[in-house]
C-alpha cells in the first residue's frame, strides 16, 4: 500500500464525460444518467484498499441521506484487476453487495476515466454542482484507519449542504489520502 494523497482537479473544472459498466445491473451507465439535479457526487474506490473499507459505511449513509435532496452518485474503480485481481469486476459485484451500496459501481477497465479527473487515490471524491462544474474535491473527513477518529462524512457533508443552501464552498479543501490507483 502506498499512501497517497488527491492532486486535487481545480475547482471549476467540468465534470469529464464517461460511459462505464455498472458490475451490479450489467449496464452501460453514463455521467448523465446518474447526474443529479442539484449535483453530482463521482468516488473512485475500490475493492481492496484498507481505506476504502473504513468509510464504505459512511459512503452507503452519505448517498442514501443526500441522494432524496437531489444529489446523484457514482463510484468507479480504475484498479489493474491483473495485478489487483481482488478488484476484478466480479468481486466488485460481492463489495457491492455486502456494503449494501446504494449507487452504481463502474469499472474502469482502460483506466481513462480516471485521468480524466487526474484521481489519484482511493477514495477520491468529486462533488460537482447541477452545472457539472467542479466545486469540491477531497477528503470524505478527517478520519483515517487507526487514527481514532470516528468517519463522518463532514467535508463532504458540508459540500453538499453548500449546495442546497446556496452558500459558498470552503477554499481550504482537503486532498483525500488513500491507496494509490493501480495503474498499468
Amino acid at each position: 500500500m502506498s499512501l497517497t494523497s488527491s492532486k486535487m482537479m481545480p475547482l471549476g473544472t467540468i465534470a469529464p464525460d464517461f460511459n462505464l459498466l455498472d458490475v451490479v445491473t450489467d449496464k452501460m451507465v453514463s455521467l448523465t444518467d446518474i447526474k443529479g439535479e442539484k449535483g453530482t457526487v463521482v468516488m473512485f474506490i475500490c475493492n481492496h484498499c484498507p481505506f476504502v473499507k473504513h468509510v464504505n459505511d459512511e459512503l452507503v449513509r452519505l448517498c442514501n441521506d443526500y441522494r432524496v435532496t437531489g444529489f446523484g452518485f457514482v463510484a468507479i474503480n480504475s484498479n489493474n484487476v491483473e495485478k489487483y485481481p481482488e478488484d476484478s469486476p466480479e468481486n466488485m459485484v460481492l463489495t457491492s453487495e455486502e456494503n449494501s451500496y446504494s449507487f452504481p459501481y463502474l469499472f474502469d477497465k482502460t483506466q481513462e476515466v480516471a485521468k480524466a479527473y487526474d484521481a489519484a487515490c482511493t477514495p477520491d471524491f468529486y462533488l460537482f454542482d447541477a452545472e457539472l462544474k467542479l466545486v469540491y474535491r477531497g477528503q470524505l473527513d478527517n478520519s483515517r484507519p487507526g487514527n481514532m477518529i470516528q468517519v463522518n462524512g463532514r467535508n463532504l457533508r458540508e459540500a453538499l449542504d453548500n449546495i442546497l443552501s446556496n452558500s459558498p464552498q470552503r477554499k481550504d479543501q482537503k486532498p483525500s489520502m488513500g491507496c494509490n490507483i493501480k495503474w498499468k
